[in-house]
């Protein structure tokens, strides 16, 4: 019996073993083809000339500008409505309403996000074509999975740090702060690189919002193109080989841009994890 158990559990773990391996060695794939299509096209002067030039750089900015305020918007809303729905509220009527529009937000298709952020931020609130129009609607997109990663991460910590803390005199805010929130972090650092991800891979809400201009954005108000914007037209209007080798180098460093922002994401959250830790020893 032990033995029948121990194979299985070895075939189990052997099969959960291709699969991370299957899907790394798809990622290295994906990578390896975006850069070897691109070289010769992916260096600096790319990516620092003015788009006269056949440069990128007023769309990297534009990308990291819209990210930004993307997330300044929804990770504080989405984090402060996880801890309302997994520490304070209970199975009343009004939480079962706001899990069912939660659910039905995550499955709106993009393009409606898209054509209410042109009617609502665009025209009513008379932002125009704006970084920050954009960026509303598409914090608005990305609330779901925010609230969800959040509230499975707080789910997952003991109840018994919390009893531990209300015990020794702390109140439900203290404990949610100093004690809940550090063991959060990773959780939280993972419902902001998928939301990272998904403000930069969409392209139907950003058309509509942000504009399709290629200037450098002075501030958000402003309008611009991000690097998924400027890699459809690049494809759209390929003809030559090196008009898809300019593409394909865009591809390049948008993935490098991702990478870049989830690896700041990463950086920030560990560096809040240990002061929290610190906070969390002293108190």
């Amino acid at each position: 019996m032990k033995k029948a158990r121990k194979i299985r559990d070895g075939l189990l773990y052997g099969i959960m073993a291709a699969a991370l391996v299957l899907v790394a060695v798809i990622l290295l794939l994906i990578l390896a083809y975006i850069l070897v299509l691109s070289a010769g096209f992916l260096n600096l002067s790319f990516v620092f000339a003015p788009p006269e030039n056949g440069g990128i750089f007023p769309m990297v900015i534009t990308t990291f500008y819209v990210v930004a305020v993307s997330l300044a918007i929804a990770l504080p809303a989405g984090i402060m409505t996880a801890i309302f729905l997994n520490e304070y509220s209970g199975n009343t009527p009004v939480v079962g309403l706001l899990r069912l529009a939660i659910e039905t937000l995550a499955g709106v298709p993009s393009i409606i996000y898209g054509l209410f952020g042109l009617l609502v931020f665009c025209r009513v609130f008379k932002f125009g074509q704006s970084i920050i129009a954009g960026a509303f609607t598409l914090s608005i997109m990305i609330l779901p999975v925010i609230i969800r990663t959040v509230e499975e991460s707080l789910k997952t910590i003991p109840a018994s740090f919390r009893e531990g803390s209300l015990s020794l005199g702390a109140t439900q805010f203290q404990t949610i702060f100093f004690v809940v929130m550090p063991q959060a972090l990773p959780g939280i650092a993972g419902s902001a690189i998928l939301a990272i991800g998904r403000v930069v891979g969409e392209s139907a809400p950003v058309l509509l919002t942000v504009g399709i201009t290629r200037n450098l954005p002075k501030s958000i108000f402003e309008s611009g193109r991000t690097l998924t914007i400027h890699l459809y037209y690049l494809t759209k209007e390929a003809i030559s080989p090196d008009d898809f080798g300019i593409a394909f180098a865009t591809a390049g460093i948008l993935i490098i841009v991702v990478l870049l922002i989830n690896s700041a994401a990463k950086l920030i959250t560990w560096a809040f994890k240990n002061r929290s830790r610190t906070k969390t020893s002293n108190f």
